[in-house]
């Protein structure tokens, strides 16, 4: 039977919780702003890890930038994540911008747009002809 967790997931969680404390205590980069971790995903050699964010209240644009800011903070990130984790090596921080949320909350509005239309051509069938 697989383990459940295997390691790097571990780390990616450990390093996940992490960041979203040190985030927004440490970095005084106005670009970042408020900052989601949506996901940490580690290589299975434990040398890099992908960390997903998005940016509240935030268009492309501006997430972009912020994104930047954080690929280039990554190495200030990564030392304070070495006095935190117990591992013999830290992985290196790759910061990516995670659009998920926002066209989860489009495709939703669209569904949405789609079931009222629906109900107002029903309702339209079933009023009666006043002729």
């Amino acid at each position: 039977m697989a383990k459940e967790f295997n390691r790097s997931d571990r780390i990616g969680d450990a390093i996940q919780r992490f960041l979203a404390q040190i985030i927004p205590q440490e970095l005084r980069d106005p670009r970042i702003g408020m900052v989601n971790i949506n996901d940490v995903r580690v290589s299975r050699d434990l040398a890099y890890a992908k960390v997903y964010v998005t940016f509240v209240g935030s268009d492309e644009s501006t997430s972009l930038e912020g994104t930047a800011a954080l690929n280039k903070a990554s190495g200030f990130l990564r030392s304070f994540l070495a006095k935190e984790l117990t591992s013999r090596s830290v992985p290196r921080l790759q910061f990516i911008y995670d659009k998920t949320a926002i066209e989860g909350q489009e495709l939703s509005s669209l569904i949405d747009r789609a079931v009222a239309k629906d109900r107002d051509r029903q309702e339209q069938r079933e009023e009666p002809d006043e002729h």
